[in-house]
């Protein structure tokens, strides 16, 4: 098994692309088993901030690295939340500061929607300075609503309306979701390119 390292240490993403690459023969660790320290999210694009946290990830391990960033940006906000959807309401907001953040800042607006989208970088590095990085991007459009909807899945999903189902991104089965997900979307580019 070839080591690689998923800069980021959320449970939920090791976990998800453990299954996927473990058929291609990677060993997916979590950066913090290796004594990777967070980097500052200092890029201006999802795309350089993946590139930040996998360059990060595999100079402090010396393996191949994979990162992804990804965020919800609001048409009616001007692209917020964007780069700071995690952090929207705050370094320590919970899921539902950061959803009340923008269920408010529509309603300030007298709106009750707004045209969204999902969006997900995930790139994939041999090493540090690996000049030509595998870079994925999924994308998935729907809307903002003002009325949360359902308990599937987290962050904004809840208020992320998806027209093909008529239903929020919380209210769809796991399986669903990933088929037609940002994520999901990234992560099959990923492996196609790495198969």
């Amino acid at each position: 098994m070839n080591p690689l390292v998923l800069a980021s240490n959320n449970q939920k993403k090791l976990t998800e692309l453990s299954q996927l690459l473990q058929p291609l023969g990677f060993a997916l660790q979590p950066q913090i088993a290796l004594g990777v320290p967070e980097i500052a999210e200092t890029g201006f694009t999802f795309v350089e901030n993946a590139l930040l946290k996998a360059r990060n990830a595999c100079h402090h391990t010396g393996y191949a690295a994979v990162a992804d960033d990804s965020g919800l940006v609001v048409d009616a906000l001007n692209g917020q939340p964007g780069l700071y959807s995690a952090r929207y309401a705050g370094e320590q907001a919970t899921d539902q500061d950061n959803l009340d953040k923008v269920v408010h800042e529509l309603k300030t607006l007298q709106l009750l929607e707004s045209t969204a989208r999902y969006v997900c970088v995930i790139v994939y590095l041999r090493f540090d300075f690996d000049p030509a990085p595998i870079i994925c991007q999924g994308v998935w459009e729907g809307r903002v609503i003002t009325t949360p909807a359902g308990d599937q899945g987290f962050g904004y999903d809840p208020i992320f309306w998806v027209p093909d189902h008529q239903c929020t991104a919380a209210q769809l089965t796991a399986a669903t979701k990933n088929a037609m997900s940002h994520r999901g979307q990234a992560i099959t580019q990923l492996l196609k390119q790495l198969s």
